[in-house]
């Protein structure tokens, strides 16, 4: 949520033909956090005129919540069968006779094979058309339900990777580090740092888009 004395310096600024930069950089110095401050900047269009000329807010339909609902549930669904299928073919490559059962994994194989052929996909078409309205209306890089969904993986995939490190590091303290569980502690930490490259090269993008 916007703070009304942040908008209204803003806007005061403007007003008195103060640069973006220049409102940016005193703000900062104030102690303003950058994004809240490039968001209310963005809320002025950086046409020249007399008064600062109000930007269009995202508006985000019920439609486009859907998409990104939509478009962040499979890529978590397809990541976590993704991690799954690696995991059966390492006990395939290393086997535990102790806990590994053949048909058990050749039944888990199917199904995150089948997970992945059909989540992906619709993860990648549905990522294509939020794309594509960025596209045609940058102010939806603003939109609240992307915002937060993308906060959300960044925490999700940044513990997983937290969490996979302490483990590995706790097996090799205990003296019970094998192959098979350090191939697996990769398979998870690939995945999860993945995503986690891949959203924050897109804050970064939005941050950079909104900046101009």
């Amino acid at each position: 949520m916007s703070d009304a004395r942040l908008e209204s310096f803003v806007q005061e600024s403007l007003r008195s033909g103060d640069s973006r930069e220049e409102i940016e950089r005193v703000l900062v110095e104030a102690g303003w956090a950058r994004d809240k401050v490039m968001s209310a900047l963005s809320g002025y269009s950086p046409i020249e005129f007399s008064v600062p000329v109000p930007a269009p807010r995202a508006n985000v339909s019920a439609r486009d919540a859907c998409l990104y609902l939509l478009m962040f549930g499979t890529l978590y669904y397809s990541v976590f069968n993704l991690v799954h299928l690696l995991f059966q073919f390492i006990n395939l490559a290393f086997p535990d006779p102790a806990a590994d059962n053949p048909q058990r994994i050749a039944r888990n194989i199917r199904w995150s094979t089948s997970v992945v052929l059909v989540t992906f996909p619709v993860f990648l078409f549905i990522a294509s058309r939020i794309a594509k309205m960025i596209r045609q209306d940058p102010m939806q890089r603003i939109s609240g339900a992307r915002k937060w969904l993308t906060y959300l993986t960044l925490t999700l995939a940044a513990s997983v990777v937290i969490g996979d490190v302490v483990a590995l590091i706790n097996s090799l303290l205990s003296g019970e580090l094998t192959l098979r569980f350090v191939l697996k502690g990769v398979a998870i930490g690939a995945a999860a740092g993945g995503v986690f490259w891949y959203y924050l090269r897109s804050v970064r993008a939005d941050e950079l888009a909104l900046a101009r």
